[in-house]
């Protein structure tokens, strides 16, 4: 009872240590002025990057530039406050653009704040769950699979700001929009065009000749500067901008493009539904909304996790996945009071801090900081923007995101079973979505680990002498091995040869020296393949069992079965065997 009052007790202060477990470490160790300087100028190096990334990631869903820009700040300065890794730095992500863009047209910006806000509340929970560790077991082909397919989805929707389409209405689904855009090629614009191609142009060739500044920092200034001078230059040069492109309200003032306030408190279910309706918060509708949580959650999870990972590597530290998931968490469920869409790590960004020096989650902070002072100062000149230069960053987002060599290194090199889970997880992301492309991918993939494991999980009458030190056996007495692990892929085929036991024998000795685990389906074809031995008169003894495997069979009590035992080597076993009345041959 007082061990368990223990367990229970550390378990308890364990998890009260999981929020802020980074900041708390680097704390522990020391952190000085020197420490303080490289995490400011990493932060504001980041935070600039940022800027234009969270203008563009928000309009890929569909919502103003400025909600992008309040999720970095409120989220990116909460998820840094209580994370587990020292470096990430976490905001809105083009991996979301695929679940968010279509709960934006269906239920409105008040849908999709819920939506975050109830993604935030699972990601908690997975938490203090301890269920950081099991995003290692998505198998390659799944990630990469969903990957290239969020890509590919991403890239497909910047076709229409790139030539500036005027389409009628917005279709979510993959397929429908492109029928929209196709028939909507008429509008395309030649200035759109040429603009989205310059900003690309510079955005992929300026960072071979120079890395000392982020080249979206230069491309997209020089773009809008370009535009402006062309509109000057010659009549009818127009260009669609941030600030031509949305307008907002607060209070009594009307705002072209961004507003130049910080992010201010609100209840997230009064933001309004599709197409400038109301929305409604019910039971009905959170329902509604729950797959679409589900989905940002397990996203979330993935993202953040991975982008951890790929910080370790960078910075040689090591994060604490439990810790992310509740700090994400968090910034997910705070950010939407303040018009923050979801987040999560951000790859790109995270490796960006590291590079410029950061040191620990004062950098992400100071990089929320920077995008604030940002808004507050310069939002006029942010509206003067190129929607087609920002089209453009998105293109080139994707493109990274794709890792389209690799991809195709995979279809060329790896076995065709991994194949098609890669194919399929990316067709299905796609043409469907993203939940059912992985959620199919993870099942599918399980099913071939299952068929690999049973070929590895083998059992087979022994007609060899036993190792040395062992007893001969008896004539009449048969010794069975099984190994490999006893599941339910492979428990089947490792009972199968049992059935061929000749009537001649009295006695098996099943040898689980090699199984190191066992379920409850190898359990029950272990109980059976007992039982059916017993129903033909022969004694039955376990033989080098241990571990997990034990552990089982003796809370299913079969020992306490009658002519059944767990013995520790066959030596133990003929003596049960002998002791039990049956004679055996000598």
């Amino acid at each position: 009872m007082g061990r368990t009052r223990y367990q229970a007790g550390q378990g308890a202060r364990r998890l009260a240590e999981l929020p802020g477990a980074a900041l708390r470490a680097v704390w522990r160790e020391g952190y000085d002025g020197e420490d303080f300087r490289a995490d400011v100028m990493a932060g504001l190096v980041v935070g600039v990057v940022a800027l234009p990334l969270a203008m563009a990631l928000a309009i890929g869903v569909g919502v103003p530039p400025q909600y992008g820009l309040y999720t970095s700040i409120v989220a990116g300065f909460v998820i840094a406050l209580l994370g587990g890794s020292r470096t990430q730095v976490s905001g809105p992500t083009a991996a979301f653009i695929v679940i968010l863009a279509p709960i934006y047209a269906s239920y409105g910006l008040g849908g999709l704040l819920v939506s975050g806000l109830m993604g935030g509340a699972i990601l908690i929970a997975m938490g203090f769950l301890r269920l950081g560790g099991l995003t290692r077991f998505i198998p390659h082909p799944v990630t990469t699979g969903f990957t290239a397919g969020i890509a590919t989805v991403i890239a497909a929707m910047q076709i229409k700001d790139l030539l500036g389409l005027e389409l009628e209405g917005a279709p979510a689904h993959f397929f429908e929009r492109l029928v929209a855009m196709w028939e909507a090629r008429a509008t395309a614009s030649l200035e759109e065009l040429g603009i989205g191609a310059l900003t690309l142009g510079m955005l992929v060739v300026m960072p071979r000749f120079t890395r000392r500044f982020p080249a979206p920092l230069v491309a997209l200034p020089a773009a809008a500067f370009v535009a402006l001078g062309a509109g000057l230059v010659w009549e009818g040069f127009e260009v669609a901008t941030i600030a031509s492109s949305f307008e907002t309200r607060v209070g009594q003032a009307l705002y072209a493009g961004i507003p130049p306030l910080p992010p201010l408190p609100m209840w997230p279910w009064e933001a309004g539904g599709p197409a400038g309706g109301s929305f409604e918060l019910s039971f009905g509708m959170v329902r509604a909304l729950l797959g679409g949580a589900l989905a940002i959650a397990m996203l979330g999870a993935i993202e953040s996790l991975l982008s951890a990972v790929v910080a370790d590597g960078m910075s040689r530290t090591r994060h604490d996945p439990d810790s992310e998931l509740i700090a994400q968490g968090v910034g997910n469920v705070v950010a939407p009071f303040f018009g923050g869409i979801p987040a999560t790590g951000a790859i790109a960004r995270t490796a960006t801090n590291i590079r410029s020096g950061a040191r620990s989650p004062v950098a992400a902070m100071v990089h929320a900081l920077t995008i604030l002072g940002a808004v507050v100062a310069a939002a006029p000149l942010l509206g003067y923007l190129p929607m087609a230069s920002l089209a453009a960053l998105l293109v080139l987002v994707a493109w990274n995101m794709s890792e389209a060599r690799h991809f195709a290194h995979i279809l060329r090199v790896a076995p065709r079973s991994d194949v098609a889970v890669l194919l399929t997880c990316f067709g299905l992301t796609v043409a469907v979505d993203m939940v059912v492309g992985v959620g199919v991918g993870v099942v599918l993939a399980a099913f071939i680990f299952m068929r690999r494991m049973s070929e590895v999980t083998q059992g087979r009458l022994s007609e060899e002498e036993p190792a040395a030190g062992q007893p001969a056996l008896p004539s009449d007495v048969m010794l069975y091995a099984i190994s490999g692990p006893l599941f339910f892929g492979a428990a089947q085929k490792a009972m199968a040869a049992l059935e061929i036991v000749s009537r001649e024998t009295r006695a098996v000795i099943m040898e689980l020296e090699q199984v190191p685990a066992m379920d409850a389906t190898g359990l029950v074809a272990l109980e059976s393949a007992v039982e059916t031995l017993r129903e033909h008169g022969c004694l039955v003894a376990l033989v080098g069992c241990r571990g997990q495997a034990r552990e089982l069979l003796e809370r299913a009590a079969i020992a306490e079965r009658d002519g059944v035992v767990i013995a520790d080597d066959i030596a133990q076993a003929l003596t049960f065997f002998n002791s039990s009345g049956t004679e055996l041959a000598d």
